[in-house]
C-alpha cells in the first residue's frame, strides 16, 4: 500500500500555516502605514501622522513606526493648495498591521480599484483598518464595512447608508471598534480613535501619557448627538419623504409616533423604517427622539421655561422622559446643563481668554522630522516594485 498520498495530504496543512505565521509576523500592528490621497483635508491627514509617527518614548508612549503611503500618483495637493509628497506607494500597505486612512476627496466616488485592492489584501492578511471621518468612504467602497457597525462625521453618515445599504451606519458614535475594522466621526473623532488604538495596544496609562502630551481628554463621554442638526440631508430633498420629515420638524411640540408618520407617507411602518433608513442613516425613532431633545436643549439654553414646560413643547410624555433622553444624549441633566450653559455664557455673551503675550514655540519632538529626499520617480513605478 502506497503512503504517498497521506504524506502529501499532512504537509500541505503545515505549509499553510507557516505561511500564515510569516504573513502575521511580517504585519505588527505598530506598523502604521497612512493612506494619503489628493483633495484630503489637511487636519485630518495630520492626525494619524502626529499620533504614530512621533517618538514620544520619553512620556511613557511606545513608538509605532511610520509609512506615509500616496494612494495614487502625486503631488497630493490638499487644503489651501499645500502640496503633499509621500515617501512610499502603496507597497508600504503590504508591510503594515495597522492601516489608517484618515480622509477622502469624494462622498460619492471611491478611489482607484489598485488602492481598494491593496487594503482588501491588508485585511485578509490580518492587518487592522481605520477609517477616519470621509476615510470611512473608502473603506466602505472596499467592501471592508459590509454588515459591519461604522460610523463617520454625522453630516455625511445619510450618504454612507445610502451609498453603502449593507453597512450599519450608526451616526451617535465618535468611533467603532469592530475588531480588526475602526472607524470614527471627523476631525477630532479621529483623535479619540487614535488614542483608543493606543489603548488597546499598550494600556491606559500609555494613551493617558499621549493625551497629555496632544493636550487632549483621554476619553471624551458621550458621542455625536450633541452635534446634530435638525437640518435635512440634501438628499432628501426631493423625495418624497421630505414633507413628511418637515412636518415633523414643525410639530416637535406635539406627542405623535412614527405609526403617524408612515400613515402620513401612506406607507407601512415596515415600509416606512425601510425607506427612512436609507435617506437619513437613522431609524426613525431614533431620529426623531434626537431632534426632541435638540430642540430641549435650545429652549434649556435661550429660555426661562420650566423642565415640565420644556418636556411639554418637545413632545416628551413628562419630564421623568426628558430628563432621561436628555441624559443619554448630552451627558448632563438639563438643569445642571443650563447651569454650566450659563456659567459659560454669563448674560448671553462669551468668555474670550488671552494670552500675556506670545504663544511659545512647540517642542522640538512635537513636529515630525521631514522624510529623507527621495529621487524623483513615478510613484507607478514605486508601487510596482512592492505590492
Amino acid at each position: 500500500m502506497t503512503s504517498g498520498p497521506p504524506s502529501l495530504k499532512a504537509k500541505t496543512p503545515s505549509a499553510l500555516e507557516a505561511a500564515t505565521r510569516k504573513v502575521l509576523r511580517r504585519r505588527r500592528k505598530e506598523i502604521v502605514a497612512v493612506l494619503l490621497f489628493r483633495g484630503g483635508p489637511i487636519f485630518e491627514s495630520s492626525i494619524p501622522l502626529s499620533v504614530f509617527g512621533i517618538d514620544r518614548q520619553d512620556a511613557g508612549v511606545p513608538r509605532y513606526r511610520l509609512l506615509v503611503a500616496a494612494g495614487e500618483e502625486g503631488p497630493l495637493r490638499t487644503t489651501g493648495g499645500v502640496e503633499l509628497t509621500a515617501p512610499y506607494g502603496l507597497e508600504a500597505i503590504s508591510r503594515a498591521g495597522t492601516v489608517v486612512v484618515p480622509a477622502w476627496r469624494s462622498i460619492t466616488s471611491p478611489p482607484s480599484e489598485e488602492a481598494l485592492d491593496a487594503l482588501r489584501r491588508a485585511h485578509e492578511e490580518g492587518a487592522r483598518i481605520v477609517g477616519l471621518g470621509t476615510g470611512v468612504f473608502v473603506l466602505a467602497a472596499a467592501g471592508l464595512l459590509d454588515g459591519r457597525p461604522a460610523t463617520t462625521h454625522w453630516m455625511y453618515a445619510p450618504t454612507l447608508a445610502k451609498r453603502y445599504p449593507s453597512v450599519h451606519v450608526d451616526p451617535r458614535e465618535l468611533f467603532v471598534d469592530d475588531g480588526d475594522v475602526l472607524t470614527s466621526a471627523g476631525t477630532a473623532a479621529g483623535i479619540d480613535l487614535c488614542l483608543h488604538i493606543v489603548r488597546t495596544d499598550h494600556g491606559n496609562e500609555a494613551a493617558s501619557a499621549l493625551a497629555r502630551r496632544l493636550v487632549v481628554p483621554p476619553r471624551r463621554a458621550g458621542g455625536q448627538e450633541a452635534y446634530l442638526d435638525r437640518s435635512l440631508p440634501d438628499e432628501i430633498g426631493t423625495d418624497p419623504l421630505a414633507e413628511v420629515v418637515a412636518w415633523a420638524l414643525e410639530h416637535l411640540h406635539e406627542q405623535f409616533d412614527i405609526e403617524t408618520l408612515a400613515a402620513r407617507a401612506y406607507m407601512s411602518r415596515r415600509t416606512f423604517d425601510r425607506r427612512f433608513r436609507s435617506l437619513t442613516g437613522s431609524a426613525p425613532l431614533q431620529w426623531l427622539t434626537t431632534q426632541r431633545v435638540l430642540q430641549a436643549q435650545r429652549l434649556v439654553e435661550t429660555s426661562e421655561y420650566s423642565l415640565d414646560e420644556i418636556a411639554e413643547r418637545c413632545g416628551f410624555r413628562s419630564p421623568v422622559s426628558l430628563r432621561g433622553h436628555f441624559r443619554r444624549q448630552l451627558g448632563s441633566s438639563p438643569a445642571a446643563y443650563r447651569e454650566a450653559y450659563r456659567a459659560r455664557h454669563p448674560l448671553g455673551g462669551g468668555t474670550l481668554h488671552t494670552s500675556p503675550g506670545p504663544s511659545p514655540a512647540p517642542d522640538d519632538d512635537e513636529w515630525p522630522a521631514p522624510p529623507p529626499t527621495q529621487p524623483t520617480a513615478p510613484l507607478r513605478a514605486q508601487r510596482s516594485a512592492g505590492a
